[in-house]
């Protein structure tokens, strides 16, 4: 069987290169930098396995083209798969996993931005490279103060639950689907959506882009929040309505705002943009309130995650070959 990796990037590549050695017989593997696109379905030389990550958007007629080219397994080295039209894929007869990799590594870094954003440090890292270091302004908070309303407990929504117990924090948690062991343990109260807007002085958000759940955080929600809320994304742009963000943040009803992700962030994060002029109003606009972190979508980017996220997208295929990929989606 042949597999094409796409988007590999220089990191990657000792991962890559100890699982392609660790491959069964009969697998041939190649690598390239370039996305998969249009412009470079040649460079599938055959290959019958493909693995992406969500700069390689498959589309319907995408997704028609690789089929027509001999591909019948796709994986992508990451958890969200929006980047591709699963019900089209299907109806071509393809395959496609996602990628689970540890959640500790992003669920640290949602407590990271948390600790951030209540003790004001990016206004404090502003001041030291002017030499002002006077106190007025960065008064923060204690996280053990207060009551944090986690979205959605999957496997990073229940690391960083995990976390904050060791803060003292009170903790509310909404997820459509709860988590019985969860419930059971006593020191996490399941609560309707609604309440846990009201009650949390924190909202930190742990759930997949849907069509159900785009735009989640909206006007109608923000002001169901209590006033001067911190508000933490690590999962994708698009959960958030930016221009309500934005209102929010003027008028002080957001006290603060921590985000590793944007909507429409492909062509901006995890590539040089020094010299150029980018096309994203909102990004640029929040980004100079004292009160907002945005961060550049590296919550996932650690040792152990990228090794993980390499295996499992090659593995992912050979796994779908024999129907046992327990990430087939």
């Amino acid at each position: 069987m042949k597999i094409k990796v796409f988007e590999l990037r220089e990191d990657e590549r000792a991962a890559y290169d100890r699982v392609v050695g660790e491959l069964p017989a009969g697998c041939e593997v190649a690598w390239s930098a370039d996305t998969l696109t249009s412009a470079t379905l040649d460079m599938l030389d055959g290959a019958e396995g493909v693995v992406i990550v969500n700069k390689s958007p498959l589309d319907a007629d995408m997704l028609r083209e690789l089929h027509d080219r001999g591909v019948r397994y796709v994986a992508t080295r990451s958890i969200g798969f929006n980047h591709i039209d699963i019900d089209a894929a299907k109806g071509l007869g393809i395959h496609v996993c996602n990628t689970t990799y540890p959640p500790y590594g992003v669920a640290e870094f949602a407590v990271m931005l948390m600790l951030m954003a209540l003790r004001n440090y990016k206004p404090a890292m502003w001041r030291q490279q002017v030499n002002d270091y006077s106190l007025a302004g960065l008064r923060g908070r204690e996280l053990r103060t207060l009551t944090v309303g986690v979205m959605g407990t999957g496997r990073i929504g229940r690391a960083v639950i995990d976390y904050l117990r060791g803060f003292g924090c009170k903790i509310l948690a909404y997820d459509p689907f709860p988590s019985e062991e969860l419930a059971a343990r006593g020191d996490v109260a399941y609560v309707g959506l609604d309440e846990l807007y009201a009650q949390s002085d924190l909202v930190t958000v742990h759930i997949p882009l849907m069509e159900s759940t785009r735009g989640i955080i909206d006007r109608e929600a923000i002001a169901k929040m209590r006033d001067g809320v911190v508000l933490v994304n690590v999962s994708r742009g698009e959960l958030m309505d930016v221009d309500a963000l934005v209102e929010g943040i003027e008028s002080e009803k957001i006290g603060a705002l921590a985000m590793d992700v944007f909507p429409e962030e492909d062509g901006i994060y995890h590539v040089s943009r020094t010299h150029d002029i980018l096309a994203n109003r909102n990004m640029a606009y929040l980004r100079q309130f004292p009160n907002v972190i945005l961060t550049q979508h590296i919550a996932f980017y650690t040792d152990i995650d990228v090794d993980s996220m390499v295996e499992q997208g090659i593995r992912g295929v050979v796994a779908m070959t024999t129907g046992d990929c327990a990430t087939e989606l």
